[in-house]
């Protein structure tokens, strides 16, 4: 059943506040949205969301995906696991629990769980935005240039009208853009240079006709390029297909137990003592849980199939299916027809070369650039001691004192590091928190007098939110 918006409930007869934005609708917003309901809190929230409609990494909905962690991590059970929300309920709702009980497993398909999460955003439609692209917020200022509350201006996608809301607090959850190297930057409108987040909307344009003859380039070497790689291999038998990566092989993930202990709620304040060179070891060290690798399941598949085409090839050169280690792609060449050719960069000797062949497609899985907020929040810089948004342990970034005796602060989170969550928190200076925690990790607030909501274990990372609105 949809929750109703919140209209005024204190009666202060200022319905054009809200109490809460949040920027984004993904399920870094939606976990807020189960974390207030399941707490009970009412008050008057708004979340605006760019798509059209909940979609959860729609490009990369491949029908044979699963996901990476397990299922109990997701937008409630960890917090609670009575709340209407979790997976399990999805599946008894759906009439599939016993059905899935007899996969034994805990890695869903990510179809399956984009369902789960979409299931879930329906609960809360008469409070969402959809097709709203936000476009700036700007700080309110009162009495001595203090932080009152935010204006959010977004645009309508579909017909470009602009409006304002205000807010007493803002949530940024806006995901990352889609990284392209310069090398394979292309901004023409016929350019065979896609990022793989777009992968499922651009192959039934590319490669409608399956039987045509065609070759795709592959750059990258984590997980999506070895699923986009193995889709491509399942569904088109005359396609052939060059993976690339400047590394010397394809790595596995590490979701070992004693490794995956590093989520785990208590390890943050650990990883917060430690001096900066220690927090960059540990980073490095454990890059392999979720950064640029694959689940080894997949890696055994890829193999198998390498293995297959040496038995009747030994020539690798003739192969309809290539891996291609140690290349860096640093540069293209766009042909007549519409086709490209690669510039490859040896990276044990630094020597370059073209790729053999010329492609009609070149998919790009080098990942996500999350700095949204930089420019979101640019007229906020004037505030801070800095002009950069530096996370303290307290979720805060000190900002001028603008009241002489009385110290501000804005409460902004940003993504740090490889493992850190895509958020940015920014409130008025009213005391009241909403926190993400900077590495992803549950992490303990000082402020004790607070309520403490927490929807934990948003795909294996935490959202706090000590919230009194």
């Amino acid at each position: 059943m949809p929750m109703p918006i919140q209209q005024d409930p204190n009666g202060t007869g200022n319905v054009g506040v809200y109490d809460l934005v949040c920027v984004g609708f993904g399920p870094a917003s939606l976990a807020i949205a189960v974390a207030i309901h399941d707490k009970g809190i009412s008050r008057r929230v708004l979340y605006l969301e760019r798509q059209k409609e909940f979609k959860w990494h729609g490009g990369m909905l491949l029908p044979d995906a699963r996901m990476q962690i397990s299922f109990l991590k997701d937008l409630a059970t960890l917090r609670d696991p009575r709340s209407h929300f979790t997976f399990l309920n999805y599946l008894h709702s759906k009439n599939r629990l016993v059905a899935f009980t007899n996969l034994s497993t805990f890695l869903p398909f990510r179809v399956e769980y984009n369902d789960y999460l979409t299931w879930c955003a329906s609960h809360f439609d008469e409070q969402v935005r959809y097709g709203h692209e936000t476009l700036s917020i700007t700080p309110c200022l009162g009495k001595g240039g203090r932080v009152q509350s935010w204006d959010i201006l977004s645009r309508d996608v579909t017909t470009d009208k602009h409006t304002t809301v205000r807010a007493r607090h803002v949530v940024i959850a806006v995901g990352g853009k889609p990284k392209i190297p310069t090398a394979l930057s292309d901004a023409s409108p016929d350019s065979p240079i896609v990022h793989s987040s777009y992968y499922s909307h651009t192959i039934p344009r590319m490669l409608a006709d399956k039987h045509r003859k065609c070759h795709v380039a592959i750059v990258g070497g984590g997980q999506s390029a070895a699923e986009i790689f193995d889709h491509l291999e399942n569904s088109f038998e005359n396609v052939s297909v060059s993976l690339y990566t400047g590394d010397s092989a394809l790595r596995p993930s590490d979701d070992s137990p004693f490794v995956n202990e590093i989520f785990d709620p208590d390890r943050v304040d650990e990883f917060y003592d430690l001096p900066p060179e220690a927090q960059k070891d540990l980073l490095r060290r454990n890059k392999a849980t979720n950064y640029g690798v694959v689940r080894p399941e997949l890696l055994d598949r890829l193999y198998e199939l390498m293995y297959h085409q040496r038995l009747h090839e030994p020539v690798d050169s003739k192969w309809q299916y290539k891996i291609v280690p140690r290349r860096e792609v640093v540069g293209h060449d766009k042909q007549s027809g519409g086709r490209t050719r690669l510039k490859l960069r040896n990276t044990l000797d630094g020597s370059t070369s073209l790729s053999e062949s010329l492609f009609d497609l070149v998919i790009v899985a080098t990942g996500y650039v999350r700095n949204a907020h930089e420019a979101l929040l640019d007229s906020t810089k004037n505030l801070l001691e800095t002009g950069k948004f530096d996370t303290g342990r307290d979720y805060k970034d000190a900002a001028k004192t603008v009241t002489e005796g009385l110290p501000h602060f804005l409460d902004f989170l940003i993504d740090r590091d490889i493992l850190a969550y895509e958020a940015v928190i920014s409130l008025s200076d009213t005391g009241v928190e909403i926190s993400l925690p900077v590495f992803p990790l549950a992490g303990k607030i000082v402020s004790s007098d607070r309520s403490l909501i927490r929807s934990d274990y948003v795909f294996g990372r935490n959202i706090l939110l000590p919230l009194v609105l």
